[in-house]
């Protein structure tokens, strides 16, 4: 069946049982590799992405239930890695292997985008899905901090 999605910008029309999760018609259709596979069961957070500004599991969102929303990976939250949030993570040095860093970003720009100064606890609680299987978490939460503040310069 074909749909036609709104993602980073731009339409894209695929032909794809409507069941697919949307990871796949990304990465397998579309070839936006950023967003990774972890699990497959939204338990761990690589496949993060914004649907209509949310934080959203890939892995488990049908693509029909994608129709008509607009849908951002991580190639699509800036062209040039000008975003707050990977301006942060470059300048605390977040990553280590890297694997989980899209779905870890894409989940602190849709918590800035609701919450421009977050408490810990709001940190804590927005990023409680996404697993980093290095361990890089005060990184993440001193990059969420520091995007935070330059957000608001």
């Amino acid at each position: 069946m074909q749909f036609t999605l709104n993602v980073n910008g731009k339409s894209e029309t695929v032909d794809v049982e409507p069941e697919t999760p949307l990871l796949w018609v990304l990465r397998d259709h579309i070839g936006l590799t950023g967003t990774k596979y972890g699990c497959g069961i939204a338990r761990c957070g690589a496949c993060t992405i914004h649907v209509d500004g949310q934080a959203t599991k890939a892995c488990q969102l049908p693509a029909s239930a994608a129709v008509g929303k607009q849908i951002t990976t991580i190639e699509g939250l800036s062209s040039n890695s000008s975003h707050p949030v990977q301006r942060a993570w470059v300048e605390i040095g977040v990553p280590q292997c890297g694997y989980c860093q899209s779905g870890q970003i894409m989940a602190a720009s849709a918590l800035l985008r609701k919450r421009k100064n977050p408490t810990e606890d709001e940190i804590e609680a927005a990023m409680a899905d996404n697993l980093c299987r290095c361990g890089t978490y005060q990184r993440i939460v001193q990059a969420i901090r520091r995007a935070s503040q330059l957000a608001q310069a």
